[in-house]
Formats: structure tokens, sequence, C-alpha cells
């Protein structure tokens, strides 16, 4: 199927992350209230509502009164116009190629910049998919991990580690989660560093939000063309991107 134009106007009015954290949680989950969004995307209702008037403007989102079974002011509900709702492949890996190039050249420091903007993802995508539960121990945080990396797309599975199965933790080896698609493939072969870096503060966004114990996450993306690695290491927190 081919591609349809994209807009330039569309282009600028998504230029924000936090902008197009809203649209996504529109699109999937919509039609939701303010305060709904604001809790998808972790952002103060007011600076959500100003999002949504861009994204109004721009033909992406529209507006509804929702019904109310009980008396009381009308609310507004958002939802994705239709039509916008799945576009086209190559519009996002587009979309996603312009954030990450303007990442790169608007940041002083584009790789913590992006590990920032990854981390408010991780927490967000936390509480949205229902990840946070009863206090974690170290073998529970590679399953929640999994989880959530498979509820964004990646295909996630735990593998043996260096020593082992790696069920959980064992001892001090390191649980190794192999990601054998990337829903950003593209982007991250040309935006590696900005976009790797995204994913890797997704992962101590996701820890951070979990109240998982100390780990150290490493990922080690494109050990073969087809396949990233992430390795989880009890006992001490930090986190690396692999050169």
């Amino acid at each position: 199927m081919s591609s349809e134009p994209i807009d330039p106007r569309t282009h600028r009015v998504l230029s924000g992350a936090s902008r197009v954290a809203v649209l996504e949680a529109v699109r999937a989950d919509g039609p939701l209230d303010v305060e709904a969004i604001a809790l998808r995307v972790a952002l103060h209702p007011n600076t959500v509502r100003s999002h949504l008037d861009q994204l109004i403007k721009a033909g992406l989102v529209e507006s509804s009164v929702s019904t109310r079974a009980t008396p009381g002011r009308p609310r507004l509900s958002f939802a994705a116009r239709p039509g916008t709702t799945s576009g086209p492949d190559d519009s996002y890996r587009t979309l996603a190629g312009i954030l990450a190039a303007a990442i790169g050249a608007a940041a002083p420091d584009p790789g913590s910049a992006a590990v920032d903007m990854g981390e408010r993802w991780g927490h967000a995508a936390v509480g949205a998919g229902g990840h946070v539960g009863a206090p974690l121990d170290d073998a529970g945080v590679a399953d929640r991990l999994v989880g959530l990396l498979d509820d964004i797309g990646f295909s996630p599975r735990v593998v043996a580690g260096d020593d082992g199965p790696a069920i959980g933790f064992a001892a001090s080896d390191p649980t190794v989660i192999e990601l054998p698609r990337c829903p950003f493939v593209e982007v991250a072969r040309e935006h590696r560093d900005v976009v790797c870096a995204v994913h890797l503060g997704l992962l101590r966004g996701a820890l951070d939000q979990m109240h998982a114990p100390p780990t150290t996450v490493r990922l080690e993306p494109f050990v073969r063309p087809d396949l990233c690695l992430v390795r989880l290491t009890p006992g001490a927190s930090g986190a690396s991107v692999a050169p």
C-alpha cells in the first residue's frame, strides 16, 4: 500500500514528545476525558488541554460531549479523528525520524535528553498498562519488564544467562532479555544515539515506577542486525547503552 503524503503542518504540531504521547493515548484508548489522558501520559490536565487544542486545530483529534448518569456539567471526551487512528507505517517511521533528528540537533546532550524522555515514557507506560503491583523482589523484575516490552511491541523473550537459565535472577548472574523486534528499527539504525537512549530511559523509568529493587540495566543494540539485548543485574542501580 502506498503511504499518504504527510502534511508539514502536522509535523510542526507533533514536534513535541508530550503532544505525541497525548495523541497516542487517545488513539489507543479514546474517547477519553482530560483527566484520564493526563493520568496516562503523566502530565498536568492544563498541559493536556493545551496539547488537545493544538491537535484539534491540526485535525488529528475531535471532541464530543460525554453523557452523564448523574446531574452535573457535561464532560468533554477526546478521540482520534476517523482516518487518523491507524496511519500508514511509512508515515509513523517518518515522524519518528523527524523527532529523533530534532532531539539530536536541538539538545546540548542528545543522549541525556533522550534518556529523560524515555524515563517519562516508562513511568507513564507502567501506570497505563497496569504493570504496577505488589512490591517486587529480584525474581519479579524481569517478568514485569517482559510484559511491558511485549505491550509496546518488542516481542521480548528471556533467555539463558551467562551461567544458566535466566528465569528471574539467579545469584548475581544477569537476566538476559532478547528483543528480536524493535518497533522503531529503521529509525534506530539512523539515529541510534537518540532512539536507543530513549529505550534505556524507558527501562529505567519503568523500574523506578515499579519500585523495583536496585538493578543495573545494560542495553546492547544490534548484537545482530535483527536482535538487541537487555541485561539486568541485581544489587546495584545503574544504566548504560553498549557502544
